[in-house]
């Protein structure tokens, strides 16, 4: 398989997988290279490269889903309380977790730079964040593990910024937990595509 038949089967066999276990398919030098290289090579606009990762393994992947179970504990309504909790156990389960950011100070100096598209740095800046998500999400499922992403944001931001010293700029966007798969993904179901959620124009 080559091409983008090869391209292809990563993207299609990307899922949310909820149901996952701590253990790894690989080692977490192997993690890192992932993401690392997914940084530098997602594309963005103007290459403004705005995008931020935070890699949390271990206990530091446990802090993270004890401070967003304490952060609900204190919104979520008592009877609806065990539900959330055993969601949010279920990601702490995992192995880890990526928390995707995207650096604020870089799209103000973008917006001062370039004033004609001032209004449009912040959405072509959360355009990059998904394609740096989309990348590490397929690249890790590539590899064996399952994830599933999720966005407990804006409500554990300040936590999160003070818990790991990391820039008053970082905005969190999204959180990545991931392990190794306990159980399949379910099953998808599809719209139609050719003529409603795609259409050609002046084909041959």
């Amino acid at each position: 398989m080559s091409g983008s038949a090869a391209f292809f089967e990563a993207v299609k066999t990307r899922r949310s997988v909820y149901t996952i276990t701590p253990e790894s398919t690989i080692p977490d030098e192997k993690i890192e290279q992932i993401i690392a290289e997914a940084v530098k090579h997602a594309p963005s606009s103007f290459n403004s490269q705005s995008s931020r990762a935070v890699l949390l393994l271990g206990d530091e992947h446990k802090k993270l889903w004890d401070i967003t179970l304490n952060v609900l504990r204190e919104i979520v309504p008592a009877e609806q309380f065990p539900a959330t909790e055993a969601k949010i156990k279920g990601f702490a389960n995992g192995h880890g977790t990526v928390l995707f950011f995207e650096d604020e100070t870089v799209v103000k100096d973008l917006q001062t730079k370039y004033a004609l598209y001032q209004d449009r740095f912040p959405v072509w800046s959360q355009h990059a964040s998904g394609i740096l998500q989309f990348i590490v999400w397929t690249a890790l499922e590539t590899e064996g593990l399952g994830a599933s992403l999720q966005h407990y944001n804006p409500l554990i931001t300040p936590q999160v910024l003070s818990t790991w010293n990391l820039p008053s700029s970082w905005s969190l966007v999204a959180q990545l937990p991931f392990g190794k798969p306990s159980a399949p993904a379910g099953e998808k179901t599809f719209e139609p595509v050719e003529g409603v959620r795609f259409k050609v124009f002046g084909k041959q």
